[in-house]
């Protein structure tokens, strides 16, 4: 009698498509919008009238997320800066401490400084790069440590290495904002990290109308963070969630893509002597080209190129552009170009920026799915 053959584990481009759902000959597997919540009455109970803020579809989408980030559970939130304040405000209380890398957009950092404050949370900024600098500023009452990779603006990669090992050994969270990267390029938990965030409005959704936010991490945090989504009133909206679970199975291929041009705008304004330095962590010349073979699978599909002309000559490449967008919601299947100076970092003087690597003249380019040489073009044309 032969032995049963030991089932294989699948591809995460193959969970992007077949994860979170239970196989039907009938709804293919996306199910149909259900935009009245349910609720759970318990009469007699002490809960009374609960209701569950979640969809076939959001439930979908959030087991799917958590299956390719390898978490033991995900929630769909109703908007990125959503997902983050219930991830946070689920593992902080008054009188704790947060640590967060001060490389953050800026809606973020406004959320940590002006909003945690107040409730008691004390924050501390602290450069990813400063040797030691997560160490020096742990203190009794750190909880979590915060951090964006790939960086908004910036591009850059960060090391989770020597950040999950301190977390690791002092017993802190370590929570990692991984949306311009989605699972399809990057996994934080696999370095590491113990709760993941993204933004759908980005590259998870494929799309710049996809409002929505995801948390993964274990079972009992993600509850947390269910309890806390439900009281600050960020459910997500069941068309959000129907359209990220028809978004996701095409994930894969989107990013595959996306990578493939990056590299071939990177590559090509490398080439130009009227662009300073090119932001993409593939180039030899990168400063993370060695971090990002590590922590990334595929190339990073946004690229930003430096013009020696400064602010002046990037908002004339910007007007003159007739093919790409200028938009300020990045990772569709258009090609999208925007200045971090009025975009991410508005917050920040040109000084603060130009020390964060993001100078006056940067323009970040987030990749669709055009042809490359037809984006090329378009760039060549609006740098004459």
């Amino acid at each position: 009698m032969m032995a049963r053959a030991e089932r294989r584990s699948v591809s995460p481009a193959t969970i992007a498509v077949h994860g979170g759902a239970e196989r039907s000959d009938l709804d293919g597997g996306v199910p149909p919008v259900i935009r009245e919540l349910p609720v759970e009455v318990e009469y007699g109970g002490s809960d009374g009238i609960r209701r569950t803020a979640t969809t076939d579809a959001s439930d979908s989408v959030a087991q799917r997320v958590a299956a390719l980030e390898g978490a033991e559970a995900a929630q769909l939130v109703g908007t990125g800066l959503g997902a983050t304040a219930a991830a946070l405000l689920a593992l902080l209380r008054p009188g704790d401490h947060l640590l967060a890398s001060s490389w953050l957009p800026g809606g973020v950092r406004r959320f940590l400084v002006e909003e945690l404050g107040p409730m008691g949370i004390d924050v501390s900024l602290v450069d990813p790069l400063e040797s030691r600098g997560w160490r020096k500023r742990v203190r009794k009452q750190t909880r979590a440590i915060f951090v964006e990779s790939p960086v908004s603006g910036s591009g850059r990669v960060l090391d989770l290495r020597p950040i999950s090992y301190l977390t690791h050994e002092v017993g802190l969270a370590l929570v990692v904002d991984a949306t311009r990267a989605t699972p399809a390029v990057f996994r934080p938990i696999a370095h590491g990290a113990d709760v993941v965030i993204h933004s759908s409005l980005r590259l998870l959704g494929g799309a710049p109308d996809v409002a929505g936010g995801v948390v993964a991490g274990t079972a009992s945090y993600i509850e947390e963070v269910r309890e806390k989504m439900f009281r600050w009133g960020q459910a997500p909206h069941p068309d959000a969630a129907w359209l990220l679970l028809r978004s996701l199975p095409s994930l894969f291929v989107r990013l595959a893509r996306q990578g493939e041009s990056a590299e071939r705008i990177a590559r090509w304004a490398a080439g130009r002597k009227d662009i300073r330095k090119v932001h993409w962590p593939g180039l030899a010349d990168h400063p993370d080209q060695e971090i990002a073979s590590v922590m990334l699978d595929r190339p990073v599909p946004f690229v930003g190129i430096e013009l020696g002309g400064g602010a002046k000559a990037a908002d004339r490449c910007l007007r003159r552009l007739r093919l790409v967008r200028p938009a300020a919601a990045l990772g569709a299947a258009e090609t999208c170009a925007s200045e971090p100076r009025l975009v991410t970092h508005p917050h920040l003087d040109a000084q603060e920026r130009g020390i964060l690597g993001m100078p006056d003249g940067l323009i970040q380019i987030a990749l669709g799915l055009e042809d490359p040489d037809d984006l090329i073009a378009d760039f060549e044309q609006a740098l004459r």
